[in-house]
């Protein structure tokens, strides 16, 4: 399956979700109840996968945590906040960096507008 495919059928689940459910939730109920939709669905998916930092050779557990991984290809970093800031954004392109993924998508799920609340995030450094 492509990039493309994956994010259209993760995008379905985000709706599906966030259709359910609405907004003003914790991020973790949306983080498992997302990661449930995609594994109904017959995806691969690991959530709170740890993301170590690798420095100077050496591999740094510091506690960074990926939201959903879906077929070990695509990062889904969740957020239930007023707005998106430059931070979330920088997050999941750091997230993307360190563990050599190409495509993330930044959900904000405390919205009246999913549609507009869902920014696909691409590592340019992979291709």
């Amino acid at each position: 399956m492509s990039e493309n495919e994956l994010s259209y059928q993760i995008r379905g689940a985000i709706f599906k979700v966030y259709n359910a459910l609405g907004p003003g939730l914790l991020e973790s109920v949306y983080e498992h109840v997302l990661a449930y939709e995609l594994m109904k669905s017959g995806l691969s998916v690991r959530t709170e996968v740890a993301l170590p930092v690798i420095y100077e050779k050496i591999k740094l557990d510091v506690g960074y945590r990926i939201d959903i991984l879906v077929e070990d290809s695509v990062i889904i970093e969740i957020k239930s906040v007023k707005e998106l800031c430059d931070i979330h954004y920088k997050q999941i392109h750091t997230y993307l960096k360190l563990s050599d993924k190409r495509l993330g998508l930044l959900v904000n799920f405390n919205t009246s507008d999913i549609t507009s609340s869902i920014k696909r995030i691409v590592n340019h450094l992979m291709e």
